[in-house]
């Protein structure tokens, strides 16, 4: 059991599920892994945990901060020309 009073919130869902955090109420909480951000938004859910309770922030998902992901969109052609067809 773990005596560390300063997490007030766990991550769930993807790659830190289970992680606990210091969120202070922030609404959105954005971790760099990978060279991505990895984001996770509060919900109004609470989940206990060795005897304590603790903000549930929802894994919502990645995003390359360089722009798309390589196989969705080629981050080089995002500002060029737009063509029909």
């Amino acid at each position: 059991m773990t005596n560390d009073t300063r997490h007030d919130a766990i991550f769930v869902g993807g790659p830190r599920n289970g992680a606990l955090l210091t969120a202070d109420d922030t609404p959105v909480v954005e971790v760099r892994m990978d060279s991505l951000v990895h984001r996770y938004v509060k919900t109004t859910k609470e989940r206990e945990r060795e005897g304590r309770s603790y903000a549930v922030y929802n894994y919502d998902g990645v995003i390359d901060p360089d722009g798309a992901l390589p196989g969705v969109e080629t981050p080089q052609l995002r500002d060029g020309p737009v063509t029909d067809g």
